[in-house]
């Protein structure tokens, strides 16, 4: 199988539910077509270089991952026809050097989701601990 990296851009007008959602029908189009998702890495909301449809921002996200050729033909095609994907690129890592980047950068994705899901463990924690004094009513 070919390691292979695609990234995409999708509108900044979404709700945070409905841009989990249409990078969830991504993934499921990678899975559905039998490719091995290694990583990914949500680059969160960011200035685009030029305008595209009117709009100046995106929210960014790379998927990493190792597939057939076919895979590619599909997803783009699902990419394609989504109206809610602004911009997409993949790019092939075929020779030693470029999967040692490969390597590198699955490595850098898989480090910052880590870190993102032990914030998010920590953050209700510290939530729970720290409450507010209940005030007490006073009748006239």
């Amino acid at each position: 199988m070919t390691c292979y990296e695609t990234l995409f851009v999708v509108k900044p007008t979404l709700t945070d539910e409905e841009t989990a959602a249409q990078i969830a029908k991504i993934k499921d189009v990678l899975s559905k077509e039998g490719a091995e998702l290694i990583a990914t890495n949500d680059m969160g909301m960011r200035k685009l270089a030029y305008p595209v449809e009117k709009h100046n921002r995106g929210y960014y996200t790379v998927l990493f991952y190792k597939g057939e050729g076919t895979v590619i033909n599909e997803l783009e095609r699902n990419l394609k026809i989504n109206e809610d994907v602004i911009k997409f690129l993949t790019v092939k890592y075929t020779k030693n050097k470029e999967i040692a980047q490969f390597d590198k950068l699955v490595a850098q994705a898989t480090r910052k989701s880590a870190a993102a899901a032990t914030a998010a463990e920590v953050a209700p924690e510290a939530t729970a601990e720290v409450e507010a004094p209940k005030a007490e009513s006073t009748e006239a």
